[in-house]
């Protein structure tokens, strides 16, 4: 079983003891993280070796200006940085800042105008002061100091659809997108969006239908946009992709500029799903030659034959920086609607063969599975030398990564080697850890120590994420949290707060928060890591096979025997059930 908690066997608890000096953090003093060393490693994956050379997916946020005074091509250009983030201040798209230009449009005509609009504002809206701000209602929509706080289903499917004088906030679709599969499938939320889009310019009259749609247009394709450059994971769904393509003919019809975009909104679409399917391939091949066994157990001498990860790099800086890659590659295909996912109620139409033909949460199970590997592999390399000299080395070699991991802002990393560290079949390794300077380790431990809810861990975040927002090199743009920690932050979210109210609307206040939370993975997730490549390192780290638990048990006790009966009647036990594995294999 892969470690259920990082903190098994040697760690210390802390509590709330602050007598441990505090590591020299780059999140503390504000200066620059140690400078990229020449590397003397040139080697590179090719793109038929390397699963992490594909190309890096779509910004998640793209320019969303619909300027009624633009030109029509104006509306598919993606001219705001990729770093540009609608929950990050000082841009005025912050869910908790949220404003629409008209809240009671929900609840127009469909051919309303924009006096319509206003008559439906005064004649709907219902204002009280609550606390201290104003709280308002427009129809089935509540709001808060101009914060969207709550809604109907129906009435948040509405505010969704542009129509020509209208174009949903920016985060506003964002959050919606991510969270409607609480509520419905993508599949059913696109058609209703669609048709709404359509019906609400039907007029009776052909061609005053044809104008009116022509000038819809623009801005129907640029919430496509939005929507397959965001999520387009969703469009693995075989009747998302059948209901874009009946989008794009119905825009062949009226408008050429928007029949255009479409078609190149569509191949980027289908770039990206390539993509991901690539890499998928790609980490199942490589997880079935990691899944092979190493050296036999019966022979500490054969076992010993093994390259180690010092053989293939001795340098701790090198080494944290190739963990920097895997750990960018992996997260860059983590879709944002995998995180909702996760505790999204189980859909009727699971079976369908398009959309649940691969796992709704793959690439995030997949990214825990390397959590899970780093850690297996750091208490394999330390349980393997058949020398207590070598082992101490191991040891001293991975603290000093781990320090280095702390020092680019890849706390993933960090984490993953102190789990490995702290796994039982290493503690227990007392003669071996006599000989090891512990000092670095037990600062390193202290600022990942789990109490006060990682309140050290979150301090050194809250710091990288500062230096990341005002940093001068591609390197100090680099954070990569702690992935476990992160969802159970937003699963905890999800479960203290209810999702509907007792009037039935849905409660949009815990949709923002869930969004901003995602939000910032997604600013994260999109640093191109500044490291050179080694191809040794990284196939080494990714394929080179570790040991299960019961294997680790057993390499340990041959390092250091057991010392009580106990420990060896779990040898006797271990020594016989891995001898009947072998034989029947």
């Amino acid at each position: 079983m892969p470690p259920t908690t990082p903190y098994a066997g040697k760690f210390n608890s802390y509590g709330n003891n602050n007598s441990h000096p505090q590591p020299h953090s780059p999140y503390r003093s504000g200066t620059a993280p140690k400078p990229a060393k020449e590397n003397v490693y040139n080697g590179a994956y090719s793109s038929s070796e390397n699963p992490y050379d594909i190309p890096q997916p779509h910004s998640s946020y793209r320019s969303s200006s619909v300027s009624s005074a633009a030109t029509k091509e104006h509306h598919y250009k993606s001219s705001c940085a990729v770093s540009d983030n609608p929950y990050c201040s000082p841009p005025p798209h912050s869910p908790r800042q949220h404003s629409t230009s008209c809240p009671g449009r929900a609840y127009r005509h469909t051919s309303s105008s924009s006096g319509s609009e206003q008559s439906c504002r005064n004649n709907s809206t219902k204002g009280r002061l609550y606390g201290h701000g104003i709280t308002a209602s427009y129809g089935e929509m509540c709001y808060h100091d101009n914060s969207l706080v709550s809604a109907s289903l129906e009435a948040l499917i509405q505010h969704l659809v542009p129509t020509v004088d209208y174009y949903p906030d920016r985060s506003y679709v964002f959050t919606f997108l991510l969270s409607s599969r609480l509520f419905l499938h993508p599949y059913e939320l696109m058609t209703r969006v669609c048709h709404l889009c359509v019906e609400q310019q039907r007029s009776g009259d052909a061609l005053l239908d044809k104008i009116r749609f022509r000038e819809v247009a623009p801005k129907l394709v640029q919430l496509l946009t939005e929507w397959t450059e965001t999520f387009p994971y969703d469009f693995r769904d075989e009747r998302m992709m059948r209901c874009l393509k009946d989008m794009t003919h119905h825009v062949a019809r009226g408008d050429e500029y928007s029949w255009r975009a479409m078609q190149q909104m569509t191949q980027r679409l289908i770039k990206r799903l390539s993509a991901l399917g690539q890499y998928e391939e790609a980490v199942a091949a490589l997880n079935a030659v990691a899944m092979e066994r190493p050296a036999s157990l019966k022979s500490k001498q054969a076992s010993g034959q093994r390259s180690d990860v010092m053989s293939v790099c001795d340098d701790p800086f090198i080494l944290a920086q190739q963990l920097t890659h895997v750990e960018l590659d992996r997260l860059s295909f983590i879709g944002p609607e995998e995180f909702i996912q996760t505790f999204a109620m189980k859909d009727p139409l699971e079976n369908h063969k398009g959309f649940f033909r691969k796992r709704k949460t793959s690439n995030l199970e997949a990214y825990v599975n390397w959590f899970n590997r780093l850690s297996y592999l750091v208490a394999t390399e330390i349980c393997m030398p058949v020398k207590k000299k070598h082992r101490a080395r191991i040891i001293e070699f991975f603290i000093d990564v781990a320090q280095e991991c702390f020092n680019i802002g890849n706390f993933n990393s960090l984490m993953a080697i102190i789990t490995g560290m702290n796994m039982s079949p290493v503690a227990r390794l007392k003669k071996t850890w006599s000989k090891v300077n512990t000092d670095k380790f037990e600062i390193l431990e202290h600022q990942m120590d789990p109490s006060s809810n990682f309140s050290n861990y979150r301090t050194a975040l809250r710091g990288a994420t500062q230096r990341s927002e005002t940093a001068h090199s591609s390197q100090e743009k680099i954070v990569i949290p702690f992935f476990s920690l992160l969802i159970k932050d937003i699963y905890f979210l999800n479960e203290g707060c209810a999702t509907r109210l007792a009037n039935g609307h849905i409660n949009f206040e815990k949709l923002w928060d869930l969004a901003k939370q995602v939000s910032e993975f997604l600013v994260w997730r999109q640093v191109i890591c500044p490291f050179d490549r080694d191809r040794r390192i990284l196939q080494y780290l990714v394929t080179t096979p570790v040991f299960s638990e019961d294997e680790l048990h057993l390499a340990s006790y041959e390092s250091e025997g057991p010392e009580n009966n106990m420990e060896k009647d779990s040898r006797r036990s271990l020594r016989s059930s891995l001898l009947h594995r072998e034989n029947r294999t």
